[in-house]
């Protein structure tokens, strides 16, 4: 990604006093080279106690960093609140943090590719893929709006199954424009067995937008079946949640290496939520440090 040199003004790239990139309140030199995302600040420290050392603790509104270190390994975890506006913010960071120099306000001559990597919950949308099972993202689907902000190039592959889906689900007659990114196949490779692989379909909301209605009545009807009937390439919608859109998305515009594990916890087919959605979580955690060598 070639960009015009300029530098970057005080109301683009916003620093702190001390600094630090104005939302993560972090610092280049406290940002490992591995990045792991959670939602909920609450699991940094039940990531993080996995870490061989713990190097900084960082805290600026529901943005939660520990930085340390798995064997050979400088890691970060961070935790991004809920959304794809969120992710927004954290991979624009992430990769300011990287690629632009805080003193002079330019984008470095040499960038890097950060290897990041999602670890979240989500819904099934089939019955066959039960509550606590692990879902890779192989592509992400978002019917949010984020990523026709940003300059998305998408290869064959995603133009077709974009294409499909859209013949399938017709969402375009609500004034819906999905968009897709695929995951880093990078990444992918290291998640075998453990994980299935499918498509994971990010949404704007948790209630109406994943067809959950308690006291309103839905604009799209049947969106759920048609979304869990959807199959190109011998691959599903496994999942729904709020994040991996943007995710893959910014990876792709920004060079990043991404991808998105998520813990099911419920299964939006069979109505049935997780027995012990912690212990779901703690075994994710522990099958991505192991699927990427890290313990």
């Amino acid at each position: 990604m070639n960009l015009p040199q300029h530098t970057l003004g005080a109301s683009e790239l916003i620093l702190t006093k001390s600094g630090a990139i104005y939302h993560l309140n972090l610092k280049p030199e406290q940002l490992g080279d591995i990045i792991l995302l959670v939602g909920d600040p609450a699991r940094v420290p039940v990531v993080s106690k996995h870490f061989d050392k713990l190097q900084y603790k960082v805290q600026h509104r529901e943005f939660i960093t520990h930085t340390g270190s798995i064997g050979k390994h400088s890691i970060s975890v961070i935790s991004t609140g809920i959304g794809t506006d969120n992710i927004d913010i954290v991979m624009n960071e992430l990769d300011a943090l990287a690629n632009i120099d805080f003193k002079t306000r330019t984008i470095k001559a040499q960038t890097k590719s950060l290897h990041i990597i999602r670890m979240g919950t989500c819904g099934s949308v089939q019955a066959d893929v039960a509550t606590d099972s692990l879902v890779v993202s192989s592509y992400a689907i978002g019917i949010d709006n984020l990523m026709h902000f940003y300059n998305l190039q998408n290869n064959t592959d995603e133009q077709y199954i974009l294409h499909e889906f859209g013949l399938h689900t017709r969402l375009q007659n609500s004034g819906i424009k999905p968009y897709i990114a695929e995951a880093s196949i990078q990444l992918r490779k290291y998640f075998g067995s453990n994980f299935l692989q499918g498509i994971t379909v990010t949404s704007p909301g948790f209630y109406a937008p994943q067809a959950r209605h308690l006291r309103t009545l839905p604009t799209i009807h049947n969106i759920m079946d048609a979304i869990a009937s959807f199959n190109s390439r011998n691959m599903r919608v496994l999942n729904y949640e709020m994040e991996t859109s943007a995710l893959y998305g910014l990876g792709k515009v920004l060079g990043h290496h991404c991808l998105s594990v998520s813990t099911v916890i419920n299964n939006r087919a069979a109505k049935t939520f997780s027995a012990d959605a912690n212990a779901a979580i703690e075994n994710m955690i522990i099958k991505t440090l192991e699927a990427l060598s890290l313990k």
